[in-house]
């Protein structure tokens, strides 16, 4: 077994997350500084005690990292400087289905000679999602939903995010809402969805987030719900994102 690295840094907000989650004490040097970013951070507690960096080749290769986790779609120029200075760079699909996510904690868990952790996060997600998938299965079914946020934004019934509203037994809304894309607020009336699911909010104003303010929301039957951190990068928190859609259909 290769011996596991001293010093691992992470770049990129997803890889964060599961460096948090697996990595041994004192193993993680530095996380990317959106981690602490409650509003899209899954872990962002646990980034508050790690120092950020900025992604920056200079200031990754001052930090003296055996290992630095990248996404797939990072700086390329970063990344191959990084290679060219003879540090291991390591670059790991985010999760696009939830089914995927026990896999991606026992890649990480082997890339950081955390194996014997993540195969133990891994079987307590499977363990929790099988228990989700009964409760939902329990449920009548028939109750639609739709993600929309700024700009109309639609997420529509791929990737993650249509994985976890098919997870908690959600169906998805009809015409342009189940393909995705800038959807007109006509339109989402029109469809008449059960559920709509907004995301959370920074402060201060935006017109692209202007839209969401539209009276039309308060004459609408829908409940509204915000999808908050738990849904971001394909982590085991997206568990909690089911569970709380779980609850709301559970509750009706």
């Amino acid at each position: 077994m290769a011996e596991a690295p001293a010093r691992v840094v992470s770049m990129n907000l997803c890889a964060d997350q599961y460096a948090l989650l697996l990595a041994g004490p004192g193993q993680l040097v530095s996380v990317s500084h959106v981690s602490r970013d409650t509003v899209a951070s899954p872990y962002a507690a646990l980034a508050a005690e790690v120092p950020v960096n900025h992604g920056g080749a200079e200031e990754i290769w001052l930090l003296r990292p055996d290992l630095v986790l990248a996404h797939e779609w990072s700086d390329t120029r970063v990344l191959a400087i990084l290679r060219r200075l003879g540090i291991d760079v390591l670059q790991i699909p985010v999760p696009e289905a939830i089914a995927e996510i026990p896999d991606t904690v026992r890649a990480y868990g082997d890339a950081l000679g955390q194996s014997a952790t993540a195969e133990l996060l891994a079987t307590a997600f499977e363990q929790r999602l099988a228990d989700l998938e009964f409760r939902a299965a329990a449920l009548p079914p028939g109750k639609t939903a739709t993600l929309y946020g700024a700009n109309g934004y639609s997420a529509g019934m791929t990737g993650m995010a249509g994985d976890i509203l098919r997870h908690a037994g959600l169906l998805p809304a009809g015409g342009a809402l189940f393909a995705g894309g800038s959807v007109p607020l006509e339109t989402l009336v029109m469809e008449a969805p059960d559920m709509i699911i907004t995301g959370a909010r920074y402060a201060g104003w935006s017109r692209s987030e202007a839209l969401l303010d539209h009276p039309v929301f308060d004459a609408l039957p829908a409940a509204r719900r915000l999808s908050g951190p738990a849904w971001a990068c394909g982590t085991p928190r997206v568990l909690d994102a089911v569970e709380a859609l779980l609850a709301v259909r559970e509750a009706s």
